[in-house]
């Protein structure tokens, strides 16, 4: 394994560059999760919950349309993670106002205190990870997620 501090390759394109890359999303994603694993653990909840409270946290009154488009897994996951979630009281789903059959997505005030807990430490995290990094690393490292996602436009980013 290569040394994550080392001075940039100029190389960065070589083999053992791409595969230090390559490592430090595993590590990093290990770490990122490793709290709010522990949380949702003692909810009886998973990442697939935490994905979810996420983003109805983010966008409230989003549809299960919407959330399977931006989660991109079955509505049969889907519905079985927003099941628990409405039993645990953690989301409220209502009907849309001109639509009756359109299901909404609200958290309910456990669902807020919830992801606050859950992303909270993972805010943390980003927050002195970009303070460490400075402005110029943090823009260069929002280019390279945006270039390792399939269709950024599709979830709200511009390609840079």
């Amino acid at each position: 394994m290569s040394n994550p501090n080392a001075n940039p390759n100029p190389l960065f394109l070589r083999e053992e560059e791409l595969n230090q890359g390559i490592e430090l999303l595993f590590y990093a994603y290990r770490d990122f999760t490793s709290e709010p694993d522990r949380i949702l653990e003692k909810h009886g909840l998973g990442r697939a919950h935490h994905r979810v409270v996420y983003f109805v946290g983010r966008n409230p009154g989003t549809t299960i349309t919407d959330l399977l488009r931006i989660l991109r897994i079955t509505k049969q996951s889907l519905s079985r993670v927003l099941k628990q979630l409405i039993e645990q009281n953690l989301i409220d789903q209502q009907s849309g106002l001109r639509d009756r059959r359109q299901r909404l997505l609200y958290l309910t005030e456990s669902g807020k205190s919830l992801e606050r807990e859950l992303s909270g430490n993972q805010r943390k995290r980003v927050a002195r990870a970009y303070r460490e990094a400075g402005a110029e690393a943090v823009e260069g490292f929002r280019k390279v997620m945006v270039g390792i996602m399939d269709d950024p436009e599709r979830d709200g980013f511009n390609r840079p």
